[in-house]
């Protein structure tokens, strides 16, 4: 009796060490870095108490390095202020990134701003930890949807703060074959 339940525990081992080494292996399998991302979510500060919140997942896949204009994902703002305001959502049509800053451009899919729809808007982000900035498009060109339409991948220079705590924007650097 005791050494046929030497001879299942030993089976039992077997599989067991058989299981682990080929889930070490699957796991261990190198993946391929996209080229260039822009993620995380933070809201402005602004003294009136204005509530302004942005959202990215936007990615460029490794195998379209070559041209950011194929990137994708979506990014979403609002901005409200004494219960008036609007929000909208973006699909992707451009991400480019250096370093630690990001500009990231789409057209407006989805908003409850008149006339915003089908524009194009333009978002920069500079990932600094907890003190991102950020700017946008229609900084200098008005209001999606009464402004001009920025080309893709163009935007301000990151000048809005975000408030304390709230910065987790994330860039990956792009880094093409020049």
């Amino acid at each position: 009796m005791k050494r046929r339940t030497k001879i299942v525990v030993l089976g039992s081992a077997l599989l067991l060490t058989a299981g682990v080494a080929s889930a070490a292996t699957a796991s261990d399998a190198p993946r391929q870095r996209e080229a260039a991302a822009l993620t995380g979510t933070a809201e402005l500060y602004r003294s009136a108490g204005d509530d302004i919140t942005f959202s990215f997942d936007a990615h460029l896949a490794a195998k379209d390095k070559d041209d950011p204009m194929k990137a994708t994902g979506t990014f979403e703002f609002s901005h409200y202020l004494n219960g008036s305001g609007a929000r909208a959502e973006v699909e992707v049509d451009c991400l480019i990134t250096g370093g630690k800053v990001a500009v990231v451009s789409g057209v407006i899919t989805e908003s409850d701003l008149p006339g915003a729809e089908g524009e194009r808007v333009g978002v920069t982000v500079h990932d600094l930890g907890h003190h991102d900035r950020l700017g946008y498009s229609w900084a200098s060109t008005g209001r999606p949807g009464e402004g001009d339409e920025p080309p893709r991948c163009v935007s301000s220079a990151p000048f809005e703060k975000v408030a304390r705590g709230t910065g987790d924007f994330r860039v990956v650097p792009w880094q093409p074959e020049l």
